[in-house]
């Protein structure tokens, strides 16, 4: 088998690469060690930032998002049992919207198999070879039998557990920049309504607290939980208590319903550096991970592949190397400023490990946005996401 760009992973990364090279005319070929089935049922993020809509709507894969995105103008966030108003629109002139990361992948799978793009689902033993070389290679098997697709360009797009990061660790060495947090968030997805018409970020003694939304029957919910927490010890009749406690506000009401999906997820910061090697290109979740709290892991694959794909095709198309030279050095500008945002709102928002100091500080972080309508514009722009021009 042979491509232009051989793509591990079929998360929203690697589909939108793919897409945004068939715009252009390159040939591509994406390989998925999960089922279709899968990868459009697994619920992950779904803030999308305004440019990250831009970039799907202008692409073409943005139809049933206009539909039935649910555009949010703010956010509430809420200390000490007060509960304030952060205005994105009227701040920034940007908006977010929430449609969840299954939904994304939905439309670029869907996309993809309308012009017969090649998909491959469940393949097995993936493994990248000749990656410093100008053949490099891609072997996996696929309904029994041993392949190998020759490229001239990898794209890693397989996450933090996949096969392409540690190929370019082997191959040289990549500077590894992480932090494990000392909490992790118990997210449940409930048949109820949501409570509220933007997000909720609640800061509690007891622990942080979100109110989310996934569409306007389903709410998505998370508690601050130790890392270790098992599912078994937090049946939903202690959820919802423990989340009524944490949003509780007079005059408010925190609606419950049938729980019907639970899961642990630790926090986590990492950054590999570089994010390339040779023919190799990482992009997303395979070269940086950041905490939640800022809604920023999907929107920053966006960016890194919008980024990719115009230096794959200058370079495929005009011999222009610049744009794959200057990949990682352009990504990680707007990857560490997002590394700093979401520390920013983790150690704002959690309940930290009780040293008075840091308790100290938080508190007069949380004064400052409240009284300060340079620190929520400051909040809101980061949120939101920052322009394109931003790089």
């Amino acid at each position: 088998m042979r491509t232009q760009v051989g793509i591990v992973g079929a998360g929203p990364a690697g589909l939108l690469l793919a897409h945004l090279l068939h715009l252009e005319g390159i040939e591509s070929i994406v390989l998925e060690d999960r089922s279709r089935d899968y990868v459009e049922r697994r619920v992950r993020a779904g803030l999308l930032e305004q440019g990250t809509v831009d970039v799907l709507c202008e692409t073409g894969v943005g139809d049933r998002l206009r539909r039935e995105a649910m555009e949010h103008h703010g956010i509430h966030v809420q200390f000490g049992g007060e509960r304030h108003h952060i205005p994105l629109a009227e701040l920034t002139g940007r908006a977010i919207f929430i449609y969840g990361q299954q939904e994304v992948v939905k439309d670029l799978i869907a996309a993809r198999l309308a012009y017969d793009g090649p998909l491959l689902f469940e393949v097995d033993d993936v493994a990248v070879h000749d990656i410093a070389s100008d053949r490099p290679r891609i072997t996996f098997s696929h309904d029994g039998a041993r392949q190998a697709l020759e490229c001239d360009a990898i794209a890693g797009c397989d996450g933090f557990h996949g096969v392409c990061r540690p190929a370019a660790a082997a191959a040289r060495a990549l500077q590894v920049f992480e932090r494990d947090h000392p909490f992790a968030w118990l997210g449940v997805l409930a048949e109820v309504p949501p409570s509220s018409d933007e997000l909720i970020y609640a800061h509690h003694e007891r622990g942080f607290a979100l109110h989310s939304m996934r569409s306007p029957t389903l709410s998505r919910l998370y508690l601050q939980v130790e890392p270790d927490a098992p599912l078994d010890q937090w049946p939903d009749e202690r959820i919802w208590e423990e989340l009524q406690t944490r949003f509780a506000l007079e005059g408010w009401t925190l609606h419950e319903g049938s729980i019907v999906e639970k899961g642990v997820t630790p926090m986590r910061s990492f950054v590999c550096e570089p994010m390339q090697h040779g023919r190799l290109f990482l992009a997303g979740d395979a070269a940086h991970i950041v905490p939640p709290t800022g809604a920023k892991g999907l929107n920053l694959a966006v960016h890194d592949v919008c980024l990719l794909a115009d230096a794959l095709v200058r370079w495929l198309r005009a011999g222009d190397t610049g744009g794959l030279e200057r990949y990682t050095q352009d990504a990680l500008r707007r990857v560490w400023r997002a590394q700093d945002f979401s520390h920013y709102m983790t150690t704002l928002l959690h309940r930290l490990d009780g040293d008075p100091f840091d308790d100290a500080l938080q508190r007069a972080r949380q004064e400052y946005v409240r009284r300060s309508e340079a620190a929520r514009t400051s909040l809101a722009e980061n949120y939101v996401g920052l322009p394109r021009s931003w790089g």
